[in-house]
C-alpha cells in the first residue's frame, strides 16, 4: 500500500477549520483507495510568528521539502497588520513558494450546476463554465528591483526573464493540452516592455504545440470578456499580478470565493490551497466553506496520482451540494440544508466513501 507524506499546515484564521474537514474527507478516500496518507503539521504565518517570531520557520521550510506534498489553509490577519513587512504572514508564505521553487500557480474555476444561482451573472452566460487561470507566481512587479517609497514618491519594477516566461508558458500549454486545447495569455503588450517580450516568447513556446491554439488578449479586455462571456476561456496565461486579480475575478463568476482551489507547482513538492483568505471574522463559528479546500485536496490527489480519488471527491462535493446542503456563504442559494463547516467535512466524506 502506498504512503504519502503530506505538509500540513493550518495557518491562521479559519485556516485550521478547513483543512481539518479536507483531511477528514482524504482520510475516507485514502481508505476507500487503498493509500495511506501520513500527515506532519507545521506552523506558517502569524501562528508561527506568535511561537517562533517567524511566519516562516526553518523547521517548516525543512518539513515541506521533505514531504511529497504540502496541504495548506490561510495565513493572515489584523492581529499581525503592524509588524514590519518581513515578519508578516504573507511574508512567510512569499518565502515558502520560493524555497519550494513554486513559479505555477493554477487556479480552476467551474460551475456547478447546483450553484448556478450563486453568480451574479445570468445562468446562460456561466452555465458550463470550465477554465483554468494559470499564474506566474515568483516574478514580476510584486518582487522586481529596484523597489522605493518615501513621502513623496514610490517605485516598483515589473521584470521577466526569458527562462521565466519559457517555463509557465510550458506548463500552460500542458494544462490545455489535458482539457480543450485553447491557450489565452494576457498580458498588456500595448503599453509595457516586459509585455511586449512576455507574447514574443509565448509566440515561441506556442511553436512546440501545434495541436493548441493560441490567443492573445490584452489584461483589460481579458476582464471585460470574462464577465462578458467567461465560456470562451480554456486556459488563461498570465503574469503575477494580473492573474492575482483575474483568478478573484473568475472565483466570483462561479459565486463564492470559497469554492475555488489552487495548486502552486513547478518545484519538487507542490502546494495546494483554497485561494480565499483567513476571514479572523468568522473564524471559530464554524460558518466556513470548506469546499474550496476539499478541492485544493482532490487536485493534491491528481499531482500525487491519486486520479480516482481526486475524481471520487469532487463527485463527492457534487453530490453533496445536489442534495441541497449548503453552508452559510451559500445559504440564500437553493439551500435544502444549512450546514456548519464540520457538518459539511462530514457529507462529503460519507458520499466519498460509497
Amino acid at each position: 500500500m502506498k504512503t504519502y507524506k503530506i505538509a500540513v499546515i493550518k495557518g491562521d484564521g479559519i485556516g485550521p477549520e478547513i483543512v481539518d474537514e479536507a483531511i477528514k474527507v482524504l482520510d475516507a478516500v485514502a481508505q476507500k483507495e487503498g493509500f495511506n496518507l501520513e500527515y506532519n503539521e507545521y506552523l506558517l504565518g502569524g501562528s508561527a510568528y506568535d511561537v517562533f517570531e517567524d511566519p516562516a520557520p526553518e523547521e517548516t521550510i525543512k518539513g515541506c521539502l521533505n514531504s511529497d506534498a504540502v496541504l495548506f489553509g490561510a495565513i493572515g490577519g489584523p492581529k499581525w497588520d503592524n509588524l514590519p513587512k518581513e515578519k508578516r504572514p504573507e511574508s512567510g508564505l512569499l518565502k515558502l513558494r520560493k524555497s519550494l521553487g513554486l513559479f505555477a500557480n493554477i487556479r480552476p474555476a467551474i460551475i456547478f450546476d447546483e450553484l448556478i444561482n450563486a453568480s451574479t451573472l445570468k445562468p446562460e452566460v456561466i452555465k458550463g463554465v470550465d477554465l483554468v487561470v494559470v499564474r506566474e507566481l515568483t516574478g514580476g512587479i510584486y518582487f522586481g528591483e529596484p523597489r522605493y517609497k518615501d513621502s513623496n514618491k514610490a517605485y516598483n519594477t515589473m521584470i521577466y526573464t526569458r527562462d521565466e516566461i519559457e517555463r509557465i508558458a510550458h506548463i500552460a500549454f500542458k494544462e490545455a493540452q489535458k482539457r480543450n486545447k485553447k491557450v489565452t495569455s494576457v498580458d498588456k503588450a500595448n503599453v509595457l516592455e516586459v509585455s511586449e517580450l512576455w507574447r514574443e516568447v509565448v509566440n515561441e513556446v506556442a511553436q512546440n504545440y501545434p495541436d493548441i491554439e493560441l490567443e492573445h488578449m490584452y489584461v483589460d479586455n481579458a476582464a471585460m470578456q470574462l464577465i462578458r462571456d467567461p465560456k470562451q476561456f480554456d486556459v488563461i496565461l498570465t503574469g503575477n499580478i494580473f492573474g492575482d486579480i483575474l483568478s478573484d475575478e473568475a472565483s466570483m463568476i462561479v459565486g463564492s470565493i470559497g469554492l475555488l482551489p489552487s495548486a502552486s507547482i513547478g518545484g519538487k513538492v507542490g502546494l495546494f490551497e483554497p485561494i480565499h483568505g483567513s476571514a479572523p471574522d468568522i473564524a471559530g463559528q464554524g460558518i466556513a466553506n470548506p469546499i474550496a479546500t476539499i478541492l485544493s485536496a482532490a487536485m493534491m490527489l491528481d499531482y500525487l496520482g491519486e486520479h480516482k480519488g481526486a475524481k471520487r471527491i469532487k463527485e463527492a462535493i457534487k453530490s453533496v451540494l445536489k442534495e441541497g446542503y449548503r453552508t452559510k456563504d451559500l445559504a440564500a442559494f437553493d439551500a435544502k440544508e444549512v450546514v456548519t463547516t464540520s457538518e459539511m467535512g462530514s457529507l462529503i466524506a460519507e458520499h466519498a466513501s460509497n
